[in-house]
């Protein structure tokens, strides 16, 4: 159920960002906005899908365990008001500050010689930050509900979102001298619809907030020494994809958009079945920790590996032998030009190297916050992100002055250190001993690989030739497009099945559930 919601909502995700690239293109004004939306969208990550998430469902599993509803009620009522009013006071700090923001999130702008993209920026993050405040309260709704195996509503709720800048851009841009600004107030419009779409729910399960401020509750304290460290344990690969932007904004027009385009479509595998696939096991997680089921924590991490490699190989194959076809289907109409499909194809397929590691950080990740550990992945995400920063400076200054696609350096860069964040990450938890291998492990990857590279083969001889696909009109891309996926789809798993995969491979044990 959480896969189809989340689906539905990437599905949704990737038909806003379709009309994004026809309205906007890789313009100015498209350079802006997603800076603008990027900034709040991120925070909106720590909040909804990672830190606070790794910090508070661990406490609040434990409180359902060991305590009575009412400490359950109060630990509740006092994490909303910590977070309501801390995230009051940085939304007011943000929105009368947002040219300082802008300065320091996107510094190329600022210093460039047509202050076109700094002054659009900075107006429109007043209009979106408030966003973070809405949907961060989404935030902690969807942690209590997913607490509570109510991991549909959440998991849905992003569709929302995804209406309400759809009906922005169709129904309310022509109103809008710059139509981008249509844009920012759907985003904060989208993050009350958010809120309000979930708080049924939580009355549902008789534990309405009613926010209170106290700091020095025990649970609170707790939640917020877990959550400063696990923004660098689950995040480092978001904040490590806002560094690009901030880089970016100082290379060349339109290198915020191609980076934006090409991240959307890496967003779909990563967020459709590692995202989904975390926040399942991490309520599973915690309640073995409290339980102290060490087979049943091994258990639930190896089946969570196991789906995120059966899907992440060929995902991450085909968007580098299908990057090009994809984007110019999905985005090469009016605004979007051919070039800026062939400059976002190159970055996706730099993205896509490290597709797998991003997937696999968000189901290693819960390996430690269920055991209340943040320094182990603290210590490795700030490894990462300083590999990250070196390797941004190797490969983007040569690529800009060369060839002129440090956009790409930026993408690739990234990538790796992905990679070496989810390796430092499967190596801690070996070295812990909480996690081992079930047998079949390695037979299974190797059937895996070699089905992904038999689906590999198979598209590079079906693709067809570039030009083509400029000259077709969209019915005739999307109709080979869609030809294409199934040939790989079919390969894939036909040649996972002759090798000796059988679906027993990937169920999850009894001792996983509940």
């Amino acid at each position: 159920m959480v896969g189809v919601m989340t689906m539905l909502s990437r599905v949704l995700g990737l038909a806003r960002d379709i009309v994004f690239a026809n309205f906007l293109g890789a313009t100015a004004a498209a350079d802006a906005f997603f800076v603008a939306f990027k900034i709040p969208n991120f925070l909106r990550r720590l909040f909804a899908e990672g830190a606070f998430s790794q910090a508070f469902v661990p406490v609040l599993s434990e409180y359902r365990e060991r305590r009575s509803i009412e400490a359950v009620q109060g630990l509740v009522n006092k994490v909303s008001g910590a977070l309501g009013g801390s995230l009051l006071l940085v939304t007011g700090l943000a929105v009368v500050g947002a040219p300082v923001l802008t300065a320091l999130f996107a510094p190329g702008f600022y210093m460039a010689d047509d202050p076109t993209r700094y002054q659009l920026t900075s107006e429109m993050i007043r209009i979106t930050f408030p966003y973070l405040l809405l949907i961060s309260l989404t935030g902690f709704c969807g942690a209590v509900l997913n607490s509570y195996g109510r991991f549909a509503v959440p998991a849905f709720t992003p569709v929302l979102l995804n209406i309400t800048l759809i009906c922005a851009v169709v129904f309310a841009s022509p109103y809008f001298d710059e139509p981008a600004f249509a844009l920012a107030w759907g985003v904060m419009a989208a993050g009350f619809l958010q809120l309000t779409f979930q708080l049924p729910f939580i009355h549902g399960l008789r534990l309405t907030p009613k926010p209170s401020w106290d700091l020095q509750d025990e649970g609170v304290k707790r939640i917020l020494a877990l959550m400063g460290p696990a923004i660098f344990g689950v995040s480092v690969s978001q904040i490590n994809l806002l560094l690009d932007t901030v880089l970016a904004s100082f290379l060349p027009l339109g290198s915020v958009s191609w980076l934006y385009y090409s991240d959307r479509l890496v967003e779909l595998p990563l967020g459709v079945f590692a995202i989904a696939i975390s926040t399942v096991i991490l309520p599973s997680l915690s309640r073995q920790q409290a339980n102290k089921s060490r087979e049943g924590f091994s258990a639930t991490l190896d089946w969570a590996i196991k789906m995120v490699l059966l899907i992440g190989l060929p995902s991450a194959v085909a968007l580098i032998i299908l990057a090009t076809p994809i984007l110019m289907t999905l985005f090469q109409y009016d605004k979007l030009t051919v070039g800026d499909v062939g400059m976002a194809a190159m970055s996706l397929q730099a993205y896509s190297l490290g597709l797998l590691a991003f997937m696999l950080i968000k189901v290693l990740a819960p390996g430690y916050f269920s055991q209340l550990d943040t320094k182990t992945p603290v210590t490795i995400g700030i490894k990462a992100m300083v590999a990250n920063m070196m390797m941004n400076v190797i490969f983007v200054v040569p690529l800009h002055y060369f060839w002129q696609i440090g956009h790409v350096g930026l993408a690739f860069a990234t990538s790796l250190a992905a990679v070496l964040n989810a390796a430092l990450l499967y190596r801690g938890l070996r070295l812990k001993q909480v996690y081992a291998p079930m047998p079949g492990f390695a037979a299974t990857l190797l059937r895996m690989t070699m089905a992904a590279m038999a689906m590999a083969l198979v598209l590079a001889m079906l693709l067809p030739e570039p030009p083509l696909w400029e000259n077709w009109q969209w019915l005739d891309r999307l109709i080979n497009l869609l030809w294409l996926c199934a040939a790989g789809v079919v390969t894939y798993f036909s040649a996972l099945f002759v090798s000796g995969g059988r679906p027993r491979d990937f169920k999850a044990a009894s001792n996983t559930q509940g």
